[in-house]
């Protein structure tokens, strides 16, 4: 095991509210009781595949003592992935050594932390892994910051959303973010009372959302909301804005609310729009309990650094934050299971 005198951090994929309280607590830790130089790595792992003149960020003790309640990540970020081209893996490697980085913290979700997995299985690289996804989808832990910012804010839109549809006598299909779990859409589902939520897990029954809206006209209320995530599917695809894919072979999703809310107004001729969140959710500043969480993610990576706890994720498991081994946190993707999601079905109506 190398002997650790300068640390590296860097954050990868989609921002989180949150991330800047991670930087905040891994550098004053690192700093002020082990005795570490820390540098921050701009834009992911772009950084240490194609680096720019400023990629390098040195970070002290009061660079970051008020970033906690900052939104976004002050490093920026990038969907790079070094897997994609060939050699863009060794370069990392290559350029950790250039840069004197002896260890590393990746702040990521599923892909950032699936490249941090593999560098340290295929090369040795000194890292320590920390959840980041608004999504909650990450395996091995109770739940990510971010996640309770992003449930929050799409709570708070569905709630403005109800006077409208209520003095226009619509119905609003609320389209929120999750691609293959719908822990957001659930939340936001279940907080704001929402007359019907569609997640990725189970196959929407058009008919009983039909029959749903059907009855509450009946009884005078020609309004309503569904939240549903943009990953639920029909037939078995995803709706898409474009079959591009990103580096880690995602499509952009988008546009099942605008499909569903016209299908609803064919079959209940009730005015149905659609509302898409989009990116709303992951912006602005984070929650205290998200402040809070990043804060003790932080705080137990430079400890893990200390340590060396190479290979594994920083986690919250009841109360405590512990680590697992990255391939745990990744191998796979956390979803809202069935019987938590009948639970929020008895609220329908």
């Amino acid at each position: 095991m190398a002997e650790v005198k300068r640390v590296g951090m860097l954050t990868g994929g989609g921002d989180a509210p949150g991330l800047n309280g991670v930087i905040r607590a891994v550098t004053m830790r690192c700093i002020s009781e082990y005795g570490y130089e820390v540098v921050g790595l701009r834009r992911g792992w772009k950084a240490l595949t194609a680096p720019e003149e400023d990629t390098l960020m040195p970070l002290g003790v009061e660079d970051v003592r008020y970033i906690l309640q900052e939104g976004g990540t002050v490093l920026g970020s990038s969907r790079t992935n070094p897997y994609k081209n060939e050699g863009d893996a060794e370069k990392v490697v290559e350029q950790l050594r250039e840069f004197g980085i002896d260890a590393l913290v990746a702040i990521g979700g599923d892909d950032t932390l699936g490249v941090a997995r593999r560098l340290h299985d295929d090369f040795g690289v000194q890292v320590i892994g920390c959840p980041k996804t608004i999504d909650n989808d990450l395996s091995a832990t109770d739940t990510t910051f971010g996640y309770d910012t992003a449930v929050a804010i799409a709570t708070d839109a569905i709630d403005r959303l109800r006077t409208t549809a209520k003095s226009h006598e619509r119905i609003l299909v609320v389209e929120i973010m999750g691609r293959h779990a719908g822990w957001i859409t659930y939340g936001a589902g279940l907080a704001s009372s929402a007359n019907v939520t569609l997640i990725p897990e189970v196959e929407p029954d058009l008919d009983e959302v039909t029959a749903i809206f059907k009855k509450r006209a009946e009884n005078g209320e020609r309004w309503g909301l569904v939240a549903v995530s943009e990953g639920v599917t029909f037939s078995e695809d995803f709706v898409t804005q474009t079959a591009e894919k990103d580096e880690f072979g995602h499509v952009r999703l988008g546009g099942v609310a605008e499909g569903l809310a016209a299908e609803l107004k064919e079959r209940t001729g009730i005015d149905t729009r659609h509302v898409v969140l989009g990116h709303l959710q992951r912006g602005g500043t984070p929650t205290a309990n998200d402040r809070i969480l990043s804060t003790r993610y932080g705080y137990r990576a430079a400890e893990a650094v200390a340590n060396g706890e190479w290979g594994k994720m920083v986690a919250l498991r009841g109360d405590e934050i512990v680590t697992v081994s990255l391939a745990e946190a990744t191998d796979e993707t956390k979803t809202v299971p069935k019987e938590t999601y009948e639970m929020l079905r008895s609220f329908f109506g």
